[in-house]
């Protein structure tokens, strides 16, 4: 699932917009886009900041009242501070005018559509955002972190213990994240890389942060001793050297 933000101050243009984007979700199977609405850049400015807000692709209007009611180039002042919050997304501008094209770089915007905006131009836009996110997303992973949905390095992840109802992760610089999830459920969406397995029902490890590895544990570059079940240390050999020894993507 993707999450897109529409931003216009003009409800039939959000209206038109989401539209073009349900047509292209509808041909393209497993596709599912998570569509939001927001008819002030300050109401998605909140959203981001306040509520943990995270869009993979904001199409915004550049001509947009400021809080005088003033219409001026208003998503460009608000794009300017997505930036400064560190929104790391796919911003595109939709205008009825080409003078803001120049400042459109300066904030970093992959794409400047004028209106009225064709189905072609879009769906192209659709395509090359499709086809970046998806090599992004084989380096990062999801969650659902305090409420927030964050975009987790795959090599920041260590190892993840179960802890009863939560899963607690330990990434690379020390920060611990509790997950409100199943180890299954967590583990469903790591199986897809090599460098993760199970140990036993309780860890997910990082075979990329395994010190070393006997018949008895698994020791971990942080220190952390992982106490290996019964029969699992030939498997989980194989799974070590297979992991050293792959082939280079």
């Amino acid at each position: 699932m993707y999450l897109i933000a529409l931003c216009d101050d003009e409800t039939a243009e959000l209206d038109k917009t989401e539209k073009l984007l349900r047509d292209y979700e509808k041909n393209r199977s497993g596709l599912e886009f998570a569509i939001e609405q927001f008819e002030s850049a300050d109401e998605l400015l909140y959203m981001i900041r306040e509520e943990g807000y995270m869009p993979d692709l904001i199409f915004m209007d550049i001509y947009m009242p400021d809080k005088d009611g003033n219409r001026a180039s208003f998503g460009m002042e608000a794009a300017a501070k997505l930036r400064n919050m560190e929104y790391g997304g796919r911003l595109v501008f939709l205008t009825t005018s080409r003078e803001y094209a120049l400042e459109a770089f300066d904030v970093d915007a992959s794409q400047y559509l004028v209106k009225p905006v064709s189905e072609n131009k879009l769906y192209a836009v659709l395509d090359r955002f499709l086809k970046d996110a998806q090599e992004e997303r084989k380096k990062y992973i999801l969650l659902k972190i305090e409420r927030r949905l964050v975009k987790v390095p795959l090599n920041d992840i260590i190892y993840c213990e179960a802890q009863r109802k939560t899963q607690r992760m330990l990434l690379a610089d020390g920060t611990q994240c509790l997950l409100h999830m199943t180890m299954m459920e967590l583990y469903e969406q790591l199986s897809h890389y090599q460098e993760f397995v199970r140990v036993g029902v309780a860890f997910i490890v990082n075979l990329g942060y395994v010190d070393s590895l006997n018949a008895q544990e698994m020791h971990m570059v942080n220190g952390k001793k992982i106490y290996l079940p019964r029969g699992t240390y030939k498997a989980l050999r194989e799974q070590y050297f297979n992991y050293y020894f792959r082939e280079p993507d």
